[in-house]
């Protein structure tokens, strides 16, 4: 019937290297919405019910840039919340968002999330399927159309936190050397804002202050729907040293 959801629909499933991912869709009844959710194999990574947090990281790391004609980089793509924040912002330029599973850059270019082309449509949007973690290490950068160049703002959402690594080789992307190969990405004066699950971690916060300029962890507080309450994350936010200082 038109207007009625199924109460529980698997969009998509499929195995990639980092294990089986799937895209489902469920009707929350005390919310009368569609819920959309992604998990790898039995690890819930994100659900449309939270993406406060999101949504912040764009706010939070954009807010932190002054100018205008901003270039940007994204790591991971998931729901895209991030990516449409991104791109409420008049001043970005363009955004690259570099995701490891090109299962997830199908789901939005074959418009399995209602709000999909939001992000696919924009002409200042390009998706990358590839290893980000690896990008930034490497010295071509985030567009394989123009290699090395830098951005203004890197923008990071894909390990629950820096100790909950989604794979063991992402972890060294979070130690000073990793940070430092990071920054060089980045323009004088731009800006690292990364996502975490967790409560703010000062030895993080230190290890960000051996590369960046004045990090700070920011808390994010936003309403839980299945719990009752709040519940938090904390978006990391730091500059690179600017050439007029």
């Amino acid at each position: 019937m038109p207007g009625v959801s199924l109460r529980f629909e698997e969009l998509d499933w499929r195995e990639t290297p980092m294990g089986a991912i799937s895209l489902r869709r469920r009707l929350d009844p005390a919310l009368k919405a569609d819920v959309y959710e992604v998990k790898l194999d039995d690890d819930y990574l994100m659900s449309s019910l939270f993406t406060v947090s999101e949504t912040e990281l764009a706010h939070l790391g954009l807010a932190a840039l002054p100018g205008t004609d901003v270039d940007v980089a994204v790591g991971g793509l998931g729901l895209g919340y991030t990516a449409r924040a991104v791109l409420a912002d008049p001043r970005v330029r363009t955004m690259t968002v570099v995701e490891a599973l090109d299962e997830v850059i199908g789901w939005h270019r074959r418009a399995l999330l209602p709000f999909a082309a939001q992000v696919t449509a924009d002409p200042r949007s390009r998706l990358v399927h590839g290893d980000f973690f690896a990008m930034a290490q490497g010295s071509a950068g985030f567009d394989p159309r123009e290699p090395g160049r830098r951005v203004h703002a890197i923008l990071v959402d894909i390990d629950h936190s820096p100790r909950h690594v989604l794979h063991p080789s992402h972890a060294g992307f979070y130690t000073p050397d990793g940070l430092r190969s990071l920054s060089g990405h980045l323009h004088p004066g731009g800006v690292f804002a990364l996502w975490s699950n967790d409560s703010p971690d000062e030895a993080f916060v230190a290890t960000l202050g051996q590369v960046f300029v004045e990090p700070r962890a920011h808390i994010v507080t936003f309403p839980n729907p299945v719990r009752g309450g709040e519940a938090t994350s904390t978006i990391y936010v730091a500059t690179t040293a600017s050439t007029s200082t």
